[in-house]
C-alpha cells in the first residue's frame, strides 16, 4: 500500500468507522456466537499472498463484527464505561504514523514531555495531592503503561538455547526467552536456527511492532503452561463473571496480565498479515538484512574502520580504529548535522556506533548516502586532529 492508496482506502475507513458508530443503534449489543465460531471462519494459516483490502473489510462484516459486543451501543449498560471519541480516533491515527517508541527522551522529546504533562492535567482534574505530580521539579509523576520488551539491544547478539536450556531445565530454574527484535527474523526459514532450543524454555517473547509492519504496541509472548499466568494473576470479581468462563472453550486474558483492560490489537496483525502475506512479510525482512550487509560491505572497503559484531541481521555496530574519545566525536558530527541519526553502545569498553536498518522505505540509496555521509565526516575529523 503506497501513499495513494492509504489516501483512498483512508477515506474508506473513516467512512466506515463513521457509519459503523451512526449505525451502532440498530446493531444487536451483544454477540450471538457461542466460543470457537471465528475459527471455522477463517483459514488455519496465514495466506502466501496479499490478500485485497476490499477481502478484508468484506471480512470485518462478514467474521469480526458478528462476534464484537457493541460497547458504544445506547443499549449497553454492563461492565462499565469504554471511552470512544473521534478526536481520540484521529490522535490514533497520527500517533500510528509518528511510530515513534518513547522508551526515552532523547528518542522523541515530544513524546516524554507531552505524557508527562497531560499525566499532571488528569492528576490536577483528579485533585490529587501534589506529591504525585512531577511538575517542574516534583519527585512525583505518573506513566501510561501498554508492553514488557534473542538479539540484545546493543550488538544483537544471541544466548546459545542449546547450553543455556539444558541446565535450567536441569535446576529447574524458569527459562523466558526475549527476542524482541530478532522474533520477526524467525518466520525466514534461514534464520529459524537462532531459536533452536526454545524447546527449553518456559515462555517466549518478541515485538511484532519492532519488525514484522505492526505498529507499537504489540508484544506477542507465549508460554508452555498458562496456569503459570492465569495463577498468578487470575481476578474472578462477580461482575466480571460470565456464562462461558469455566467451559473450557474461551480464553479470558485479563488473567494472563496486571492490568485489567487490553486493546483489541490482534486487529493490527491480521490486517497486517493478510495484506502482505507471509511471503510478503519475509521479503521485507531480508530486505533490510541485505541492506545492513550492504553497508557492512561499504565498512569493509575502508581501512580507517572496524566492525564490532557479527552482522546476523539488520544491525551493523562499527567503529573508527582509535580511541573512544575519537568515536564520541565522530558520532557527535553525525547527528549534530542531522542529515542520519545514530545512537551508540558500549562493547567490550569501546564506544561503537550502530547502524540499524529501521525505516520500511529504506533502500540501498539511502543507504550508501549514509555511507558516504559518515566517511566524508571521519575524514573531516581525522583531518582536524592531524592539524
Amino acid at each position: 500500500m503506497n501513499s495513494s492508496e492509504f489516501r483512498r482506502r483512508g477515506k474508506e475507513m473513516t467512512d466506515f468507522v463513521a457509519d459503523y458508530l451512526d449505525g451502532i443503534e440498530g446493531r444487536q449489543v451483544y454477540p450471538d456466537v457461542q466460543p470457537g465460531y471465528l475459527r471455522s471462519l477463517v483459514p488455519s494459516t496465514a495466506p502466501e499472498e496479499p490478500d485485497t483490502f476490499e477481502d478484508i473489510i468484506n471480512d470485518v462484516e462478514r467474521i469480526i463484527m458478528p462476534g464484537v459486543t457493541h460497547w458504544h451501543s445506547p443499549y449497553f449498560f454492563a461492565y462499565f464505561p469504554s471511552a470512544n471519541s473521534y478526536p481520540a480516533m484521529l490522535a490514533g491515527m497520527l500517533c500510528g504514523a509518528i511510530g515513534c517508541i518513547g522508551f526515552s527522551w532523547a528518542a522523541s522529546p515530544a513524546c516524554t514531555e507531552l505524557e508527562t504533562v497531560m499525566m499532571d492535567w488528569l492528576g490536577k482534574m483528579l485533585k490529587l495531592p501534589e506529591a504525585f505530580l512531577a511538575g517542574e521539579a516534583g519527585e512525583g509523576g505518573g506513566v501510561i503503561q501498554v508492553v514488557a520488551t534473542l538479539g540484545t539491544t546493543s550488538c544483537c547478539s544471541f544466548d546459545s538455547l542449546l547450553e543455556v536450556g539444558p541446565i535450567c531445565n536441569k535446576e529447574d530454574m524458569w527459562l523466558h526467552i526475549d527476542a524482541a527484535y530478532a522474533g520477526s527474523s524467525f518466520i525466514c526459514p534461514e534464520f529459524r536456527h537462532l531459536l533452536n532450543g526454545v524447546e527449553f524454555a518456559d515462555s517466549f517473547n518478541f515485538n511484532p511492532h519492532k519488525w514484522m509492519l505492526v505498529n507499537f504496541d504489540c508484544s506477542a509472548m507465549w508460554v508452555k503452561k498458562r496456569t503459570d499466568l492465569i495463577g498468578a494473576f487470575k481476578l474472578d470479581p462477580v461482575y466480571l463473571k460470565h456464562s462461558h468462563q469455566d467451559s473450557g472453550l474461551i480464553t479470558d486474558y485479563r488473567h494472563w496480565q496486571l492490568p485489567l483492560g487490553r486493546r483489541f490489537r490482534s486487529l493490527k496483525m491480521w490486517f497486517v498479515f493478510r495484506m502482505y502475506g507471509v511471503k510478503g512479510l519475509q521479503a521485507y525482512i531480508r530486505k533490510h538484512v541485505q541492506l545492513a550487509h550492504e553497508f557492512e560491505h561499504l565498512l569493509h572497503q575502508d581501512p580507517r574502520f572496524e566492525i564490532c559484531a557479527e552482522v546476523t541481521l539488520g544491525l551493523v555496530c562499527f567503529r573508527l580504529k582509535g580511541s573512544n574519545k575519537l568515536n564520541e566525536a565522530l558520532l557527535e558530527r553525525i547527528n549534530g548535522t542531522q542529515k542520519i541519526h545514530l545512537v551508540p553502545c558500549h562493547l567490550r569498553d569501546k564506544f561503537v556506533l550502530r547502524f540499524a536498518i529501521c525505516s520500511r522505505t529504506v533502500e540501498s540509496a539511502h543507504v550508501r548516502l549514509a555511507w558516504e555521509h559518515i566517511s566524508q565526516l571521519a575524514s573531516d575529523l581525522l583531518g582536524a586532529e592531524k592539524e
